[in-house]
């Protein structure tokens, strides 16, 4: 009788386990209530409160839950919060997304914005390698600029676990000075190639350090720069090209108008990801989510998806939209850190 009852409860437990087990078929939670979405530093700003709000509005009309927003002033804090399923969903970059899969393969990326044309053929972003425009002749090679004068000179990266703020841009560091057999450990800090290395934890305070003095060369992107700044000569995203802090632009940059930098270089990057963590978030909801980022509305909310003139998290000049993204895509970014 006694191993009897032993024997049912032990098989209600088992039921019980696998019950829960299956909760939102094998994934994740159907009955979790809210979703938290976590946001870079870049995107964490006062500047960037309507923009996180529509994206959280979409989400939440989609699964009919609550968005909570996680946002952060350091990269790693992010990449640990989607790995660690302390959020669910992630605004992160090709490089963070690497590292929360390498942390937790159950981090897989749900979507990526379009280029232009509507599809992942032009679905890149730039990175910049900029100077103080008045010191720029110094970095003049013929009448085109060069990387050469940036040996020996103080340093400024976003994060080590930024694309377009230091994997990239320390790529093509790398690759201007072979002879130096330089790694992207030697970069990070001073001494082995840059006099001094600081680290601005967003791409806005990668270009502070820049314009305030702190440093003579920086590295940060194009798409979080544009909303601050002008161009005050040449042609958006082209090398040579000199920016100017717009009359009125936001922190980081509202003791900084006038100030103007010039880009030395300018490399393609692959689009930022948007991320989920499988184990924390449904299927029902991943599925929800994604057949609504997807779809012909989002893609025309200009809340998400902005007509120049207006604010966004992307910028609308075409066809732009999310796409369904896999892991093998960053496969070229996974190649310049191995």
């Amino acid at each position: 009788m006694k191993k009897a009852v032993i024997g049912f409860l032990v098989l209600a437990l088992l039921l019980l386990t696998a019950a829960c087990s299956s909760n939102g078929s094998g994934s994740g939670s159907s009955e979790k209530k809210t979703i938290t979405v976590v946001w870079y530093p870049n995107e964490s700003g006062a500047d960037m409160k309507d923009a996180r709000q529509a994206l959280d509005k979409v989400i939440a009309d989609a699964t009919g839950k609550k968005v909570v927003d996680k946002l952060t002033t350091d990269y790693n804090i992010a990449i640990e919060a989607v790995a660690s399923g302390n959020a669910d969903i992630g605004f992160l970059a090709a490089q963070g997304y690497i590292e929360a899969h390498k942390k937790n393969s159950k981090v897989v990326p749900l979507v990526v914005n379009s280029g232009a044309s509507g599809t992942l053929k032009d679905a890149v972003y730039y990175s910049w390698l900029a100077v103080n425009a008045k010191d720029a002749d110094k970095y003049k090679n013929g009448s085109s600029y060069s990387l050469e004068g940036i040996k020996g000179k103080r340093m400024s990266f976003v994060s080590t676990s930024s694309t377009s703020g230091f994997v990239v841009p320390s790529s093509r560091i790398i690759a201007n000075f072979k002879s130096d057999n330089l790694t992207q450990d030697d970069l990070q800090t001073g001494g082995k190639f840059f006099k001094q290395v600081l680290f601005g934890q967003s791409h806005q305070g990668s270009a502070v350090n820049l314009l305030s003095g702190k440093v003579d060369v920086a590295a940060f992107c194009d798409t979080e720069l544009e909303r601050y700044v002008d161009v005050a000569s040449g042609e958006f995203d082209k090398e040579g090209t000199t920016y100017k802090v717009k009359s009125g632009a936001a922190e980081p940059f509202n003791n900084l108008t006038g100030k103007e930098f010039t880009v030395l270089s300018v490399t393609p990057v692959l689009n930022a990801p948007v991320v989920m963590n499988t184990e924390t978030l449904s299927k029902a909801d991943q599925k929800k989510i994604l057949d609504t980022l997807t779809s012909d509305k989002v893609a025309n909310d200009k809340g998400i998806f902005a007509p120049e003139g207006s604010k966004g998290m992307y910028a609308k000049t075409k066809d732009e939209r999310f796409l369904k993204i896999e892991d093998s895509w960053f496969d070229e970014i996974r190649k310049l850190t191995e």
